[in-house]
């Protein structure tokens, strides 16, 4: 297959246009009993016989938690804008509530310390699914007593750092946090209950507006917003079955949260399809909720193809596909952009993810990942088409700068633009990240040559730490 490697001209994104790089703390810190980090759901869930598809676990990870300093020159030397991280709330707070980490908070500290001091921007999550063990022991997202004690974990972190991050996130993908490890238990906590997902679901969305309104009370001066996964939902064939299916699983994964968040409702179709599985609202909930943001970040992979006859098999469709099975479908989040921009009044959107898992080698001390090169070329021209639709794009970022744990896949799925092995720790960045530091590279001296089109070649030589 041709690559067309080639970005769009750097007319098509402005020059205040963020570019950058974004991980996950349970996925590359490790030190997980280390400087008095308390267990998280996701310590918990490894544990489990035959959760984790490699029988792994998050205890060393990339060690981050050690090598932060070398990570962080290796994000400086891609010449990225910003990088996104996010903080584990049992590293800073171990039981959730009480006491707090004092070594945590340092560590995050120096953490954005040393981003500013290398030109970077933090972009902070507060919670990327690694909730506290503890309050899930006294019923985690589903009750709504959580919804309080994140609140308050939002107040102490913006106290401390706040006044240096560009961002401040409050959840990272409440989808997959609320059905993927509330109602089908693939993911922490592993439970099976739709009607325990539907009131994690609001409740994540509830926290979410309260800490916003809490935030702006003690004067925060991050930017504030939520992130979603988010895709276009197409039903496989043209009957009515599917169509109507399609509709209904459209709502499950997008107008569930986007309506709450920017309508003050949930859409009527899903409520009457969860019937006693609706989750309890309270006066006041949803007008919490619709608490206006700064940004949004919306995480895309690919589309959802739905049938009425059950899961479509995405070989059908004869495009090529990730190492995760989902296809490569650019076209995806031109169209996810542009309906969100129509259907919603949505405040300036950053793509906080965008990636692909795919069968890495490494050789000869290098890495050469023509298909995630790809990959991130055709995602970056979909966000081009979109903004020349109207639509208010503020940044994009990779999803992963390094290879880490993929959560229920363990260490098997590798996304990174940087190649780890695991047995030494060794960094390698493959042929997307030079790419991606090369194209960075060629924009900034684009803007300083007046803004006209320099070719980028996939093989330009841009230094990029652990090269």
């Amino acid at each position: 297959m041709t690559k067309n490697f080639a970005p769009p001209s750097i007319a098509a994104f402005p020059q205040n246009f963020v570019w950058g790089v974004a991980t996950s703390a349970f996925q590359i810190e490790g030190a997980a009993t280390q400087d008095g980090k308390g267990p998280s759901i996701w310590d918990d869930f490894c544990r489990r016989p035959g959760a984790i598809a490699d029988a792994s676990d998050g205890n060393i990870a990339c060690e981050h938690y050690q090598r932060w300093q070398d990570d962080l020159d290796l994000v400086a030397s891609l010449g990225v804008d910003a990088y996104r991280f996010s903080v584990s709330w049992p590293r800073v707070r171990p039981g959730g509530t009480g006491a707090w980490n004092e070594k945590g908070l340092d560590f995050y500290e120096r953490m954005v310390d040393g981003l500013l001091a290398r030109g970077i921007r933090p972009y902070l999550t507060l919670n990327h699914w690694d909730l506290p063990s503890e309050l899930q022991s006294q019923g985690g997202w589903a009750v709504r007593d959580t919804v309080h004690r994140f609140v308050e974990y939002a107040q102490g972190i913006d106290r401390r750092m706040g006044d240096r991050l560009a961002t401040i996130t409050t959840h990272n993908e409440p989808w997959v946090m609320a059905v993927l490890g509330y109602e089908q238990g693939i993911f922490a906590p592993g439970l099976k209950s739709r009607a325990a997902a539907m009131q994690a679901s609001h409740h994540l969305l509830l926290s979410h507006g309260m800490a916003l309104q809490a935030l702006r009370s003690q004067g925060s001066k991050a930017r504030l917003g939520i992130v979603l996964n988010l895709s276009p939902v197409q039903s496989a064939t043209d009957t009515e079955a599917d169509r109507a299916q399609a509709h209904l699983e459209d709502g499950r994964l997008l107008r569930w949260y986007m309506d709450p968040l920017f309508t003050g409702s949930y859409p009527q179709d899903v409520l009457d399809f969860l019937g006693e599985d609706a989750p309890a609202v309270r006066d006041g909930d949803l007008q919490a909720i619709q608490t206006p943001m700064d940004f949004m970040g919306v995480n895309y992979y690919s589309r959802s193809v739905v049938s009425a006859q059950g899961p479509w098999d995405t070989k059908q469709s004869g495009l090529a596909l990730t190492d995760m099975g989902w296809e490569v479908y650019p076209e995806g989040l031109t169209e996810l952009l542009v309906r969100m921009h129509t259907d919603y009044q949505v405040p300036p959107l950053y793509v906080t993810e965008n990636g692909g898992a795919f069968k890495d080698q490494l050789v000869d001390g290098k890495v050469h990942d023509a298909d995630r090169t790809d990959y991130i070329a055709r995602h970056i021209n979909a966000v081009a088409h979109a903004m020349s639709q109207g639509v208010r794009m503020e940044g994009y970022m990779v999803w992963s700068l390094l290879d880490n744990f993929e959560w229920a896949s363990g260490y098997a799925k590798r996304f990174g633009i940087v190649h780890v092995d695991y047995a030494t720790q060794k960094r390698t960045p493959k042929d997307s990240a030079l790419w991606y530091a090369a194209m960075l590279h060629a924009r900034k001296q684009q803007w300083a040559q007046g803004g006209g089109p320099v070719p980028v070649a996939a093989d330009s030589n841009v230094a990029v730490a652990g090269a």
